[in-house]
């Protein structure tokens, strides 16, 4: 069954104030919104799980370099066999654009806190067995310049596979729905989000006509300078529904990130990377240096630039 943000439910909940829900939980998960242009927007993707022998939809997500995806962390902080399709736009027909690559590591922000939405650093990095082929299908999402923060009402698009209605059924292609940005003075006063709503996040929507349309772990697909740029990752809605008024759809800010996003991408692949490395020899040093190395990053500590270099010219050889 298709998920949208969490795995255990708050529907049941009586609160005296709106609490953030991942969209996984709701049974509002969808409102508005229309099926996109075949592949209309090329760089999101499908996470899939395995389960049974058969792999299910679960999140979205951004294919940011040709093997490396962009998601929440609240998507892959369970253990799991994942997969990504690229290129989809029918989850249960397959056009012949699809390309289906496995994910060989999963590494989430080393602040996030599944029991703490409202903490934020709801951010992960999937990197791929292989990369993917760029074409008129699958391209890659840009990202926005750090510390980048657009106006309110800014024109954006949250993309997914969604319901298309609230209560009614999955929708199998990929949709669209047009989520005008909401500041942070807005989204963060009283009668909106409040205190709950952070700096490093964005929001979008708001009104009866927006929502929740799409995964959580996709895109906020913001126009900037007449061209898309990936300005949030979908985490959560009100627990009293996707739509409800002034409490809009909050993502993930991505320009919040983007030192952790290179920072992890680089240093995994030309200082630490199990995969690819050039190891001198077969000694028992090289190979424990680069299970240490594989260990330490696999728990997301990101060292000392001192300690990077130190492991880069004693224990770790790059492919240049």
């Amino acid at each position: 069954m298709l998920r949208f943000l969490l795995l255990t439910s708050l529907a049941a909940l009586v609160l005296a104030e709106h609490q953030p829900g991942y969209l996984e939980e709701m049974s509002q998960r969808v409102v508005g919104g229309e099926v996109a242009s075949p592949n209309s927007w090329p760089w999101q993707i499908s996470l899939q799980y395995l389960s049974g022998g058969s792999y299910y939809h679960t999140c979205g997500g951004t294919l940011i370099r040709a093997n490396w995806v962009l998601t929440a962390a609240h998507c892959v902080d369970t253990s799991r066999t994942w997969r990504v399709l690229l290129g989809e736009h029918d989850l249960y027909s397959n056009s012949g654009r699809e390309q289906t690559l496995g994910v060989s590591q999963v590494y989430i922000h080393s602040n996030w806190n599944r029991n703490s939405v409202a903490n934020g650093y709801d951010i992960a990095l999937l990197r791929l067995s292989s990369s993917a082929s760029l074409n008129s299908y699958v391209q890659l999402g840009s990202l926005p310049p750090s510390g980048q923060i657009l106006p309110h009402n800014n024109l954006c698009y949250i993309t997914g596979w969604g319901r298309t209605s609230t209560g009614g059924s999955l929708s199998a292609q990929l949709k669209e729905a047009y989520l005008p940005l909401v500041d942070y003075k807005t989204c963060s006063s009283s009668g909106w989000w409040g205190s709950t709503v952070k700096n490093s996040m964005v929001c979008g929507g708001g009104g009866a006509e927006s929502g929740c349309n799409g995964d959580s772990g996709g895109p906020l697909n913001c126009l900037y300078g007449g061209k898309y740029y990936v300005h949030g990752v979908t985490s959560f809605v009100s627990s009293w529904g996707c739509n409800y008024p002034q409490k809009p759809t909050v993502f993930t800010r991505v320009s919040a990130y983007i030192d952790w996003i290179n920072s992890v991408r680089t240093h995994c692949m030309h200082i630490c990377d199990i995969y690819e490395r050039k190891v001198i020899g077969n000694s028992l040093l090289s190979i424990a240096s680069v299970e240490f190395c594989y260990a330490i990053f696999k728990q997301h500590i990101i060292l000392p630039l001192r300690l990077y270099v130190m492991f880069n010219h004693l224990f770790c050889f790059p492919d240049h």
